[in-house]
Parts: structure tokens; sequence; C-alpha cells
């Protein structure tokens, strides 16, 4: 019993000096600090929007006798074409732009890893099933694929969500598999596969464990560009609609009153490229961490 609390706290301690020695390294980097700083701004004003917005009722509520008012002390950042509070609206709108990439990620990740581990540890004909549709998939542009979508099921979040997330479970699929592929090289697997383990122990308990590293990195970039997507179809009409405070939509409203209510459509994009540009930085801090070679 002395013996398993001893090993314990030594695996404790280990782990404990490994974190401090990555995050270490990760300060190193001024790029990627900013970016977590960045990123760890927004996740506040998403988590205490309401309570941070000045008028978070303009979220959703027209005022049209304030329509179009340049940024004030008032309105620290004007009004839109309803008399909302801009401010107001982009604060909320981190509640739906963050959250929603998250869900694309998440949704990409639950199609993607499970088919691309089978294509890793599978030789033959299912391998070769998986990423041939994998490849024609890829043929079709991210954007396009989302676009064609959201044109069909009819423009909306939800189904907006649903397309950038279809759109991206190949890549998901051949990074897997890529990972595995080179994971199955290494000894311990032979070692493994020697005293009898099955495929579905080996991938779950020793390939998927050890494909997470670099995986993670890949996620947070990945993070970023569905934000993007994301925003690219609500600016064009085909994502969220009119009241919800979508980053991209806020700024595709604003389109009609450029250049003389500039406010409208360029802050937005401000906060869309500061929220792309955190995900990134940060993701490249981790794999300078994680001593991970390009993606």
């Amino acid at each position: 019993m002395a013996k398993s609390r001893l090993n314990h706290e030594t695996r404790r301690n280990d782990w404990t000096e490994a974190m401090k020695y990555a995050l270490s390294l990760y300060r190193k980097d001024d790029l990627a600090v900013i970016g977590a700083i960045i990123l760890s701004c927004l996740f506040f004003i998403a988590i205490f929007a309401y309570q941070i917005a000045p008028y978070p009722q303009d979220a959703y509520v027209s005022h049209f006798q304030n329509r179009l008012l340049p940024p004030s002390p008032t309105h620290l950042f004007g009004t839109d074409e309803a008399g909302r509070d801009l401010l107001s609206r982009i604060i909320i709108g981190a509640r739906i732009s963050l959250p929603m990439a998250f869900l694309i990620v998440l949704t990409s990740i639950m199609f993607g890893m499970p088919l691309g581990l089978i294509a890793g540890m599978m030789d033959g004909k299912i391998e070769s099933v998986i990423m041939k549709l994998a490849d024609i998939w890829i043929a079709v542009p991210s954007l396009v694929f989302a676009l064609a979508v959201s044109a069909i099921l009819g423009p909306s979040l939800t189904n907006s969500v649903v397309a950038i997330a279809f759109s991206a479970w190949p890549w998901h699929a051949r990074f897997i598999r890529a990972e595995v592929w080179h994971i199955k090289q290494e000894t311990y697997i032979e070692a493994a596969e020697s005293i009898g383990a099955n495929k579905l122990y080996i991938a779950v308990k020793e390939a998927l464990p050890n494909a997470l590293t670099p995986y993670i990195v890949k996620i947070t970039t990945d993070l970023g560009y569905a934000i993007l997507l994301l925003a690219t179809l609500g600016f064009l009409g085909l994502g969220a609609q009119t009241p919800i405070p979508e980053w991209g939509t806020i700024a595709g409203e604003g389109r009609a009153f450029l250049p003389n209510s500039w406010w409208i459509s360029t802050i937005p994009g401000i906060f869309i490229f500061l929220a792309v540009l955190a995900f990134n930085v940060v993701g490249d801090g981790l794999r300078n961490v994680l001593g991970i070679e390009e993606i």
C-alpha cells in the first residue's frame, strides 16, 4: 500500500515538473502568449456577456430612433441599422461564435476520428474505401461545400454548423490515419501484437493516446478556421439570420451602409480577425512546446 502511494506521488511530481517545463517554454513565445491572453478575454466576454454588455436587451430588440449612430460615449461602437447597440451585440455574439466553433470541430471529430482510426489500423479494402471517400470529399473546397449545403437546407445557424462540420471530417480522418500509421511502426505496438492484443485494444489503448498530442494542436487551429467559415456564411446571408448577433451576420448587415456607417461591418470583422489569429498563434505555440513538426 505504501509502495502504491509512493508510485502515485512520483508520477504526480513528474507530471507537475513536465507542466512547469511546458509553461516555461510557452512563455518564451511572445506571440503565443498574446494569443492566449486574447482567447482568455474572449472566453471571459462570452461567459459573462449579459453582465458586461451595456445594453443586453439590444442584442435582439430594435430601437429605430437610435438608427446608425456613430461611435460615442453612449454607444462606444455605435448602433446598427435597427438602432441596436453594436458593442452589446458583439459581446453577446461571442456566446454564439465561440461555442458554435467548438460544436463544429467536435462534430467533425466525432465522424473523422473513428474513421481515421479504422483506416489506420486496418489494411486492404476498408482503408482504401475510407481514404478514397475522404479524398473525394476533400476535392470539394470546404467553403464551397458549406455554401452548397446551407443553400440547399436553407439559411440558418444550425444548418451552417452542420454544413461546416461535415465539410471538415475528411481532414480529421486523414490526420488520425497518418498518425496511427506511423505509430504502428513502433516497437511497443509490435510487442502488444506479439502477446495477442486485438486491433481494437491496440487502437484505443495504444495508438489513439499517442496520436492525441499532435491532434490537439490541429484542433486548436481548426477552431479558428471554424469561426472564419461560420462568419463567412453569416456575412453572405447563408448562416445565422438577423437578429441573431453572430459576428459574420452583423458584418454582413453593415455592407449596405458602407462606407458612411463603417463601424457596423468593420468592428465585428476586427473581432473575427482577433479570434482566428489567437487560435492560430496558440496552436503554433503548442506545436513548439510539444516539439511537433508542421501539421
